[in-house]
C-alpha cells in the first residue's frame, strides 16, 4: 500500500495536479493539507471518479485537511483529543483529520506555522504538537499494535540539515529548540519518523518557497514528515519524495511524500 502526504496549497487551484499524481504513481491513501476551501467546495467528485472516497474538513479560505484513500475510509475523525484552539472566540482550525484506510490509521496533519517568535501563535504551536504528542501517546497505552501513520507539514525543521542555510533562518521559526523540542515529543511518545530511516540525511526538501528562484537554487526546507507506530514503522519499506512535483504549471510549494507500507 501507497501512502502519501502533500501540503496541495489549494485543492481547487491544484486539483488536476492531485488526480494526474494519483493516476501517475498508483497512491491509495493521499493526506492533504492546506486545501483552502470550505466542505462543500472541496472537488470531491475528480477523486470520487478515479474510485477514490473523501474526509475533508475546511472552515474558510484558510487551512483546510483531507484524506483521499481508494482502500476505505472508516472511522472519520476531526480533530484529535484536547487539540488547542484560536481565534476570538476560541475555536479548533481545520488542522487535523484521521480516518482508518486500508488498516492504518492516517492522520492528515498542519502543523500552526508560528508567526515568529514571542507571537502568540507561537506558543499556540507549541501547545498544538504537546497535546498531539499527549493523543498519539495515548493511542499507543491503548494498542500498542496500533497501525498510526502521522503525517504532514509539521512546520518545524527537525535538523539543522533540513534547511539550505541554518545561518539564515537564525532567530526565526521552524528551527528553533523549542520547536524541535515539541517536534521530538513524537518521538519520545514512541513513534519513528519513518522518512528519516530511508532517505538521505541531508538536502533532503519537500518545500521551496516561491520567491527568489529557492527552487531552481535547492534553497529549500523538509518539513513535511511522517511519523509512524512501532507496529507501522516495521512495515514501512521505503519513502519518496517526489521532488518533480514541484515543476510545471502552478506547482505547489511543496511536494508528496510516499510511504510504501507492506501487506500484512
Amino acid at each position: 500500500m501507497l501512502v502519501a502526504t502533500w501540503n496541495i496549497n489549494s485543492i481547487r487551484a491544484r486539483v488536476d495536479r492531485a488526480t494526474a499524481f494519483l493516476e501517475r504513481t498508483g497512491v491509495d491513501v493521499l493526506a492533504l493539507q492546506e486545501t483552502k476551501c470550505k466542505d462543500e467546495q472541496f472537488p470531491a467528485a475528480a477523486f470520487e471518479s478515479l474510485g477514490y472516497e473523501v474526509a475533508h474538513v475546511g472552515h474558510s479560505q484558510w487551512n483546510g485537511v483531507a484524506i483521499v484513500s481508494r482502500v476505505g475510509i472508516a472511522d472519520v475523525e476531526v480533530g484529535f483529543p484536547d487539540m488547542p484552539t484560536w481565534g476570538d472566540p476560541p475555536a479548533a482550525e481545520a488542522r487535523a483529520i484521521g480516518a482508518t484506510c486500508g488498516g492504518v490509521r492516517v492522520w492528515s496533519l498542519y502543523i500552526p506555522n508560528g508567526r515568529e517568535i514571542g507571537d502568540p501563535h507561537f506558543t499556540y504551536k507549541l501547545d498544538w504538537l504537546a497535546r498531539l504528542r499527549d493523543a498519539a501517546s495515548g493511542w499507543l497505552a491503548a494498542d500498542p499494535a496500533a497501525q498510526v501513520a502521522l503525517v504532514g507539514d509539521w512546520n518545524v525543521a527537525p535538523l539543522d540539515s533540513d534547511v539550505w542555510d541554518p545561518a539564515f533562518f537564525a532567530g526565526r521559526t521552524h528551527v528553533t529548540p523549542a520547536e524541535r523540542e515539541a517536534f521530538a515529543g513524537i518521538a519520545e511518545a514512541g513513534y519513528t519518523e519513518v522518512s528519516r530511516v530511508h532517505l538521505p540525511a541531508e538536502h533532503t526538501y519537500t518545500y521551496w518557497d516561491y520567491q527568489q528562484l529557492r527552487f531552481p537554487k535547492n534553497m529549500g526546507m523538509r518539513i513535511d514528515l511522517t511519523y509512524a507506530s512501532p507496529a507501522l514503522a516495521e512495515r514501512v519499506t521505503g519513502v519518496t519524495i517526489e521532488r518533480n512535483e514541484r515543476k510545471g504549471k502552478t506547482p505547489s510549494d511543496h511536494v508528496p511524500v510516499v510511504l510504501e507500507i507492506e501487506a500484512r
